[in-house]
């Protein structure tokens, strides 16, 4: 038997996001509770982990969106994302709490919600009650779910640490 590559394994947590809309549909239509979350999720780290995590404890059924490597270029920087998308997307993937993964173009996730239609939608605290999201989430009846922050675990800290002791010679 030939061994089955993660690369094409992962593949059945994947939607594509022409199909979000009826997927999640099929979904509810079992009693199912949504929950989402969106992110750029670049260099995972235990913040993201925790987020994940309590995230998934709001529902049954828990999608992440991913921002594209050009959504986080525009908002973030054009030296992002360290990762790009489709090893992102694996690395979300493999996560047991995670149970479907997917990604969005646009700088911020209003329209991805939409398609999804989730029951829940989680955010950190460092977005706040009244995110970009906010009002879209309010508008279609779910709840909005704020996840504390880790401190100090931030992928762009994460980078400022690695890049001061990069430049700290041995």
């Amino acid at each position: 038997m030939e061994p089955v590559l993660w690369a094409t394994r992962y593949r059945k947590k994947r939607v594509e996001p022409v199909e979000l809309r009826e997927h999640f549909q099929k979904i509810r239509s079992f009693g199912q509770k949504i929950v989402s979350l969106n992110g750029s999720f670049d260099l995972l780290h235990a913040g993201h982990l925790q987020i994940l995590f309590e995230a998934k404890q709001q529902g049954d059924v828990l999608v992440v969106a991913l921002n594209t490597d050009a959504s986080i270029q525009s908002y973030k920087s054009p030296k992002r994302p360290i990762v790009p998308l489709e090893f992102r997307l694996q690395m979300v993937a493999a996560l047991e709490f995670v149970d479907f993964v997917t990604w969005f173009d646009e700088t911020d996730p209003r329209e991805v919600l939409c398609k999804i239609h989730p029951d829940v939608h989680v955010n950190g605290a460092d977005w706040g009650k009244e995110c970009i999201e906010a009002e879209t989430v309010r508008a279609m009846q779910a709840q909005l779910h704020i996840v504390s922050i880790v401190p100090g675990l931030s992928t762009s800290q994460l980078i400022q640490k690695i890049q001061t002791r990069a430049d700290v010679s041995p």
